[in-house]
């Protein structure tokens, strides 16, 4: 599986996918902490804190994640490589674990570059250092576990179809239902008590409660669910074709 697993970030790194996703990553963030002027503007609100980096990352993951998980299996499907792959001495979980640990190792390797921007703020404090730094790293987890999340969603909409485009759509539709989708649903309030329920499923409440640096077991547990469901629901669609 390791051998797999570098593989899978060797082609990200030696290709223009993995820099671009970095790139527009970092582009789409910084533009809003220091360049445009809104309330985001760390320089403009005058509050040493990174809530823009939590707030706009979420929008960045919700198209950069599905467009890095699209060829997983689409690609190698259409290009009839993915026989050749079940030819390996690896199971289905040891192959979907590889792609995905992949695609989750791109996502650090994006994080990684906005400790400049926690220095950055860190420094422009009054005092120098007046920035939460434990309510920060708890916030980075939340944004590791969102992540996670959706390279995870991403997978599975890459396992159930041959197309890149269509895996992407879908991708990007499923995020959204899973993290504001419901949210919406349970604002209009008609559902009675599974409007509390829809709120509990909702991506966005979990990592809501973890962007504000409280980690709580059950938000962790609710993410590590998440990424379990859809790690057996893509393994029971690459199992599908012994059926």
């Amino acid at each position: 599986m390791g051998a797999l697993l570098l593989k899978e970030v060797n082609s990200f790194l030696h290709s223009l996918i993995g820099y671009i996703v970095i790139g527009v990553f970092l582009l789409f963030v910084g533009l809003f902490m220091w360049v445009l002027p809104t309330d985001a503007n760390v320089l403009e609100n005058g509050y040493a804190d990174l809530s823009t980096l939590f707030t706009v990352a979420p929008w960045v993951f919700l198209f950069l994640i599905p467009a890095i998980t699209m060829r997983s299996f689409a690609d190698e499907k259409a290009s009839g490589t993915i026989e050749l792959l079940h030819t390996r001495p690896l199971s289905d979980l040891q192959i979907i674990l590889a792609k995905y640990l992949a695609g989750v190792l791109l996502v650090v390797f994006a994080l990684m570059p906005t400790l400049i921007y926690w220095f950055s703020v860190h420094r422009l404090g009054n005092p120098v250092g007046n920035i939460d730094t434990g309510s920060m790293w708890g916030s980075y987890i939340g944004l590791m576990l969102l992540g996670a999340g959706f390279t995870a969603i991403g997978v599975f909409c890459s396992a159930v179809t041959d197309n890149q485009i269509i895996s992407f759509i879908l991708a990007v539709f499923l995020c959204w239902a899973l993290w504001m989708g419901l949210d919406s649903i349970a604002s209009f309030q008609f559902l009675g008590s599974w409007d509390s329920i829809l709120l509990n499923l909702s991506i966005n409440t979990h990592y809501s409660s973890l962007s504000r640096g409280v980690v709580d077991t059950r938000d962790v547990l609710f993410f590590l669910s998440l990424i379990a469901l859809f790690i057996a629901m893509t393994r029971t669609v690459l199992e599908s074709r012994k059926w």
